[in-house]
Parts: structure tokens; sequence; C-alpha cells
């Protein structure tokens, strides 16, 4: 007899947006535990807004959302944080006034209840050894890609069992996609971390991927195996 998935993240009925505009369209979504889940989708498609409602960063109208079996809908987001929920929002969010080891530091702040400190300093400049090298560097004077680098090592140090990244390889040059890439690998692999990742590019998410999610217009239209997907090789335009 087969073993089921344990579903670590799951969403019912999802709805969300800003204002009075409904984004997220009654989204049912899941992440199975230790799995790589990549979704993919145009700008506009809804894929930041589901992340956001999802670490409660904004509420959403209507649906239920659980975190290996806790019911996270109307937890804040450092709640979420003290019980193993981990978020690297797009666009280097550091604090780019600090220095890199003070960055790490305070991503340790809050801390997951009962960890057993997988992730610690150590960890994280193994992951990114160009980290340790510039910890005494003022992290707004690091390249893009290391500015990634430090705020992915930032969501660690709390010590997640689920990560969310959303859009890691934006405005990275290919070899630095590529080094990002390996590292949420390794983190998924090596740390047993559960990850969700929201990608525009193609070719970086599925090389990643367990299983695909494709969003339109606030709705998902694919879910499931990464190999149809590379058939398409402009799929945001196919789209």
């Amino acid at each position: 007899m087969s073993i089921q998935p344990v579903r670590f993240l799951e969403a019912r009925g999802l709805k969300a947006g800003y204002g009075r505009k409904e984004i997220v369209h009654g989204l049912d979504l899941h992440v199975d535990e230790g799995e790589v889940l990549v979704m993919l989708g145009h700008n506009g498609a809804g894929k930041t807004t589901t992340m956001n409602a999802l670490f409660g960063l904004i509420d959403q109208r209507q649906g239920d959302i659980t975190l290996a079996g806790r019911n996270i809908a109307t937890a804040r987001p450092a709640d979420n944080v003290r019980h193993g929920f981990g978020y690297v929002p797009q666009g280097h969010r550091v604090f780019k006034s600090l220095p890199v080891r003070t960055n790490l530091e305070l991503g340790a702040f809050g801390a997951t209840q009962g960890s057993d400190g997988s992730f610690d300093m150590r960890a994280v400049f193994d992951l990114f050894p160009v980290l340790e090298e510039r910890q005494k560097q003022i992290a707004g004077t690091l390249s893009g890609g290391q500015q990634q680098m430090l705020a992915i090592g930032m969501a660690l140090m709390s010590n997640p069992c689920f990560l969310i990244l959303d859009e890691p390889s934006i405005g990275l040059a290919p070899k630095l996609v590529d080094r990002v890439m390996r590292s949420i690998r390794e983190i998924n692999e090596r740390f047993g971390v559960t990850v969700l990742i929201v990608e525009q590019n193609v070719h970086a998410g599925l090389s990643l991927a367990h299983r695909v999610v494709v969003m339109k217009t606030g709705q998902k239209i694919y879910d499931g195996d990464p190999a149809p997907m590379h058939d398409h090789v402009n799929l945001m335009t196919y789209f």
C-alpha cells in the first residue's frame, strides 16, 4: 500500500485582495511535507497576493489555511514565524544600513518555538560563504545577488520548517540565479525544509520543482508534474 504524502500547508477556497479589488478567487492550494512546490504565472496572476495572504500580511476574505495541522487563517506574521513559517519577499528585503552579521542576528529574533536549532550563523555561512567573508560589510553595499542571499539567510535564522520565497531570481545575473537555486535545493534536501517558490523565471523554477502550480488571473490553471511544463519554451506567453 502506497504512503500518502502529508499535506504540510493547505489553503481551501482562499480569496484575497486589496481594498475593494479581489485578486485571488477561491484558490485551493497545498504543499506536501518535504516538497518544493513552484508557482508560476504572469505579473498580476495573483502569486504574491496568495503568498501575502498565506503569511498573514493581508487578511484573506474567505477560506481556511493550515500549516502542519495548525489553523493559521487569522495568525499574524510574527506568530507564523514563531511556529516555523519563513518568508522571503521579493526585492532583497534587508536592513541596508546595518552590517551583514547584524542582519542575520535580527533574523533569529523570532526563532521557532521548540526548534532543534538546525540553522544558526554557521549553517548560513556554509550555505553562503560570501556572507561570512562580508559579515562586517554594510548590507546596502552588497550586490543584488548577495543581498538576496542575505535575505534568505535572515529567514533561515528563525529555523523555519516551511519557507516561501517570492521571486528569488528577480534581478539576478544567470550565474547568481544558479547559485541561489542550488542553495534552495540544499535547504530542502539537507535540512528538510518544505519550500514554496513563486517564480517568473520558468527554467530556474522548473530546475527545483517537485510539483508545479500555474496561476492566471487569480486562479489555478495547472497543478501537477513539472515534466509537461518543459515542453513549453515560452511558457509565460503560452499561458
